[in-house]
Formats: C-alpha cells, sequence, structure tokens
C-alpha cells in the first residue's frame, strides 16, 4: 500500500517462452497419440444365447404366474 505512493509500480513478470521447432517426425508421432483408433466391438455368440435364455425363463415366470 504505501509502494505505489513513492511512485513504485508493478513490473509485469518475464516470461521465457523456450524456443521449440518444427520437427515432422515428432509432430506425426505426437499426432499418432492423440488419435484414437476405433475399436470393433465383438459380441460374443454366449451373450447373445444367454440373453435368450433370461427372455424364455422371464415368458415362463409370468405364463405361470399368469395361469395361477
Amino acid at each position: 500500500m504505501i509502494r505505489p505512493m513513492f511512485g513504485r509500480q508493478k513490473k509485469p513478470k518475464k516470461f521465457d517462452m523456450p524456443l521449440r521447432y518444427y520437427n515432422p517426425k515428432e509432430e506425426e508421432r505426437r499426432r499418432r497419440r492423440i488419435r484414437i483408433q476405433p475399436t470393433t466391438r465383438r459380441r460374443d455368440r454366449g451373450q447373445n444365447i444367454r440373453v435368450l435364455l433370461y427372455a424364455a425363463g422371464l415368458a415362463v415366470v409370468i405364463y405361470i404366474i399368469s395361469v395361477l
């Protein structure tokens, strides 16, 4: 609070940005690393059979409840 009264002002901080030169191999490697490879979704055959068995079991339970 007293410093501004005596003519001292805050100076901006010095910033030294490191020099960066263009390296095509490095850029390609960075692009390849960032790129997300599309994944192919494989559904197991057993999973489809399991879903059908659950559906059949649920149908049997509903049938038994409705008949009684």
